[in-house]
């Protein structure tokens, strides 16, 4: 096998594993009595944990054997591969906006992503601070905001942008230590790695509180969408890089920038949609009761108490006709 073909089939496994992780979280958040960050008592919560690291190691695998124009948009099939899969093995199925969304989110960013050409570049140590500090920041606003939403949709979409904040930041970390780290000081770059290591605790604690209450598109498309983008946007800043084919580009990064923001919306409003109401069952329609059974009354009907001894002449009584379990 080639070193592209494998970098293929790495990138293809991570996603897969980042889906499957992204399943088993929200199975838990759904399990939960209250949004949970850190659901340390769930051993599917650890299982999940697991999956995700296997995701970034055969991420990590396949940039070591592939380009990063190749491996970064064939991770944006996340959210296509977790909809299927979810549906086979969890039992949840996505309608056709769901669907319509995901696939947006997926081209959009992949198109996004293949326009992005890297650049060999590091941070300084007052750098790798500055930015550490003004992430945790827009983080820490991010979870304010989520608090203060009322809908629990809303709330999810920004809890999930946040993690996809935290994750970008450490990935952008990641690629600078890195590129620093040497075998003959392995620990020179112990600060990044700390403050790398709190960015992607930080956002798998914000990304497992993000599906309580949002199912499962919506926020591993945010999530999925914002980490790379937030990776993107400080690599164009900071790197160097820039967009291929010039101005052209350029304009066609924002049409898919567009599309990626489109889909978001799209699987946001699948989830906000109330589902449609059952028909109410007519009485003539409802199970009758048992012979053996006694006779209840309905709820919200009236029924006789017997008389009300004494004398109340500030006591209202009013009369009405009502049916009783069946009875005329």
């Amino acid at each position: 096998m080639s070193p592209l073909m494998l970098s293929v089939v790495l990138a293809l496994a991570s996603a897969v594993a980042y889906a499957a992780a992204a399943i088993v979280q929200e199975r838990v958040a759904a399990s939960a009595e209250a949004p949970r960050y850190a659901p340390l008592r769930s051993p599917a919560w650890w299982v999940s944990v697991l999956l995700n690291g296997v995701g970034a190691s055969l991420h990590v695998a396949a940039l070591a054997y592939g380009p990063l124009s190749l491996v970064q948009p064939l991770g944006a099939l996340t959210i296509v591969f977790a909809l299927p899969m979810a549906a086979l093995f969890v039992g949840r199925e996505a309608g056709r906006r769901a669907w319509r969304g995901a696939l947006m989110a997926t081209v959009g960013l992949a198109g996004l992503l293949s326009l992005t050409s890297g650049a060999e570049g590091s941070l300084s140590d007052g750098e790798r601070w500055l930015l550490a500090g003004a992430t945790f920041g827009a983080v820490a606003v991010l979870f304010t905001a989520a608090r203060l939403v009322g809908r629990s949709v809303l709330r999810s979409i920004v809890l999930a942008a946040a993690a996809g904040v935290s994750f970008g930041m450490a990935s952008v970390l990641t690629k600078s230590v890195a590129e620093e780290w040497t075998p003959r000081a392995p620990l020179a770059e112990w600060t990044g790695l700390l403050v790398l290591s709190a960015f992607a605790v930080t956002g798998l604690l914000l990304s497992q509180a993000s599906y309580r209450g949002a199912g499962l598109a919506a926020p591993l498309a945010t999530v999925t969408v914002v980490n790379p983008v937030v990776a993107a946007a400080v690599g164009v800043t900071l790197f160097g890089e820039s967009f291929r084919y010039g101005a052209a580009g350029t304009v066609a990064a924002l049409i898919c920038g567009t599309v990626a923001a489109g889909g978001l919306v799209q699987l946001t409003l699948d989830r906000m949609t109330p589902p449609p109401e059952s028909p109410s069952v007519s009485s003539s329609d409802a199970p009758a009761a048992s012979d053996g059974d006694s006779p209840r009354p309905e709820v919200r009907q009236g029924v006789d108490v017997g008389a009300v001894p004494g004398t109340r002449p500030d006591l209202e009584v009013e009369v009405r006709s009502r049916a009783v379990a069946g009875r005329s």
